[in-house]
């Protein structure tokens, strides 16, 4: 793949929608494994059924609007032994924008406007440029790297965990209309399986470091959720997280997971 080949999956998304609806086909009925530098919108509106698996690096709106698939971005498996995923950038700008469902697990660094505007995806990366979760709606983002500034801008709806070990969010974030609360225990059995997944899928050396001893990581995840969002969760009697349910789970023989 080159970086000349833009929105790679979207005619294959139109013809499973056209064939079977909005619904898709069941999680990992068709799943793809690629090499190299893909251009703009790659995987972009993918529906449920399809996976996306990209050995390499892309460029803006990865999964846009991305509707019930699944995209897996990580390092070419041909980098050196001494390469560090969680300190490179491996994808551009606005990934995720617009997505209503479905999941994106990045090993490494993207640029800015991380899942601006997503509204029901869940989008795990290790670290963001400015602007992440803006104007976010719904859905799970979870950020195992250091935030750019004005996180969270504009967000009313979904729950961004943001691995914060230096204490720094609290400078970064758009605090209007936001809290930042720890984690409590269903949110900490959901990370742990969350990371499970991105391990599997992506072999990212991060997840795994945070695995190895959950118990005190997860203390220092931050929970990022809008106030008038919580309480409306409240008055229904039901957390995000429950609500979304678990993650799923990479499919069996996944290339990914068997490369780890």
């Amino acid at each position: 793949m080159v970086n000349s080949n833009r929105a790679v999956g979207t005619m294959l998304g139109y013809e499973v929608t056209r064939r079977h609806g909005g619904a898709g086909l069941p999680d990992g009925t068709i799943q793809l494994d690629m090499t190299g530098s893909a251009g703009q919108s790659f995987g972009a509106f993918l529906p449920a059924g399809i996976t996306l698996r990209l050995f390499g690096e892309a460029n803006d709106y990865l999964g846009k609007g991305l509707s019930g698939g699944r995209l897996v971005l990580r390092p070419s498996l041909d980098v050196a032994d001494d390469f560090v995923a969680e300190a490179n950038i491996i994808a551009g700008n606005v990934i995720g924008y617009g997505a209503t469902s479905g999941e994106i697990f990045i090993c490494g660094v993207v640029g800015e406007r991380f899942c601006v505007r997503n509204s029901g995806a869940l989008a795990v990366v290790e670290g963001v440029g400015d602007h992440g979760c803006e104007y976010m709606t719904g859905g799970r983002v979870v950020v195992l790297g250091p935030t750019g500034r004005n996180f969270a801008a504009g967000m009313s709806g979904g729950v961004a965990l943001v691995y914060d070990p230096r204490s720094r969010l609290v400078g970064r974030v758009n605090s209007e209309g936001i809290e930042l609360c720890s984690l409590d225990d269903d949110d900490r059995l959901w990370l742990e399986g969350v990371l499970g997944t991105h391990a599997a899928e992506t072999g990212s050396a991060v997840a795994r470091r945070l695995l190895a001893n959950m118990a005190g990581h997860a203390a220092l995840f931050v929970k990022v959720v809008p106030t008038e969002y919580r309480r409306a969760l409240e008055l229904a009697g039901a957390s995000k997280l429950d609500l979304d349910g678990p993650p799923a789970s990479p499919p069996a023989g996944a290339m990914a997971s068997a490369r780890g």
